[in-house]
């Protein structure tokens, strides 16, 4: 009897609890798209928290995206995460596969290789990232970016995978092997089919590091057209000197949002289905 009583009321408390989670999840997101709508005299009149005036300023939008250049900015970010993102994908699954799969001697001390590289902080690697491109001529140039972000990537991305490949059933290689397949017919058509889940999960996170990462993309860049969207919007506010433009500036924070909550709309079940099959297969 009271089992009966004490599982409604778990429901109603959990369910209060995720209302209050998502408000203070939804609220700033709400905030910020309400505060590009409105101009500084709505800020500094004590109005930061109020409803936007009549008529709503979606030209500040427009004015980020023409004055600051902000779409070429915005094409830089894209261009560099969408080939970092495909690059480190396909460069970790397949290490991953060949550790998991496969007996040789090393495959213990490769991958935990790529598990102390996951100890280190990045930021210790900056100086000596930045005479190697340096050297190369890679600096101030997206595909310099792109080869650091896509290295980076790629330990965190094996560490995932490899349980995902370690979980699949060996039969199904066996058969595929009876049947003529190469290793990488083997790999491409059918292990890397099953492994969607680990995909999709190392491929959102890998997209939201490499959208917003600062530091990297604010060192080895110095030319103007070059910066990705991030080092944008610090830029602007720098250029805005000692009167600041809210309104704009909370536009171009709504910009920089918009590829990654629309990424997360359209994949949202994938994500999650990912997320969960990894914790049930780590």
């Amino acid at each position: 009897m009271s089992q009966r009583i004490l599982q409604p009321i778990n429901r109603v408390f959990f369910k209060i609890c995720l209302i209050a989670w998502s408000i203070c999840v939804l609220y700033p997101l709400l905030w910020t798209v309400l505060s590009a709508l409105k101009d500084n005299k709505q800020f500094f009149l004590g109005k930061p928290w109020a409803l936007p005036n009549l008529p709503l300023l979606w030209s500040n939008f427009t004015f980020v995206w023409e004055k600051y250049n902000f779409a070429h900015n915005f094409m830089n970010s894209l261009v560099v995460t969408i080939i970092s993102t495909l690059a480190s994908v396909l460069l970790s699954a397949t290490t991953a596969y060949v550790i998991a799969r496969f007996t040789f001697r090393g495959n213990g001390l490769l991958y935990y290789s790529y598990l102390s590289y996951m100890m280190i902080p990045t930021f210790l690697g900056i100086i000596p990232l930045f005479f190697l491109l340096n050297d190369l001529h890679l600096t101030n140039s997206l595909l310099g970016l792109i080869l650091v972000y896509t290295v980076t990537s790629v330990p965190f991305a094996v560490f995932v995978l490899v349980s995902f490949f370690k979980s699949l059933p060996s039969e199904l290689e066996e058969a595929a092997a009876m049947d003529g397949a190469s290793y990488y017919g083997i790999f491409f058509r059918i292990m890397l089919p099953l492994a969607k889940p680990g995909l999709m999960s190392v491929a959102i996170i890998t997209v939201l590091n490499i959208w917003n990462e600062y530091v990297f993309a604010l060192v080895f860049m110095n030319d103007p057209t070059k910066y990705t969207i991030p080092v944008a919007i610090a830029v602007m506010q720098g250029e805005m000197q000692y009167r600041t433009e809210w309104g704009p500036l909370f536009a171009a924070l709504i910009i920089s949002m918009g590829p990654t909550i629309v990424f997360y709309t359209m994949f949202q079940k994938q994500i999650t289905g990912g997320i969960t099959a990894g914790a049930l297969k780590g």
